[in-house]
């Protein structure tokens, strides 16, 4: 079965940075679209960062300049480097992927549990 697992977030003061990890397992035959979205407690869930499996990236304009999202195919991992920390970017972060399962025989969208990036001020 096809799962993402994220690890990474924690508590860090404002102007701190954090990385986060994002690692697919499974009977992958391929991933397309891999991203990170996050989701505040009141707010929707919304696209943080979007990277292309030929390495093509756009950014919400709220973190544009302070957030990297790249990719490891050979380790079907993706991370999103968070530098200059700000209190709004407190959120828990949500891992998807697009993904070929061998045993369904199709790509589905996947996501990962959720991992809690918390930003005093």
């Amino acid at each position: 079965q096809v799962q993402l697992v994220e690890s990474g977030g924690g508590l860090v003061q404002a102007g701190g940075s954090l990385r986060l990890s994002c690692a697919a397992s499974g009977a992958i035959l391929s991933i397309n679209d891999m991203a990170w979205y996050r989701q505040a407690p009141g707010n929707q869930r919304e696209l943080v960062a979007r990277i292309s499996s030929g390495g093509s990236t756009n950014y919400a304009d709220s973190v544009k300049g302070r957030f990297a999202i790249s990719r490891d195919n050979a380790k079907n991992t993706v991370y999103l480097q968070m530098n200059s920390l700000k209190p709004e970017d407190t959120a828990v972060y949500y891992c998807n992927a697009g993904i070929y399962d061998i045993v369904l025989g199709f790509e589905d969208d996947y996501w990962g549990q959720g991992t809690l990036v918390t930003v005093s001020s």
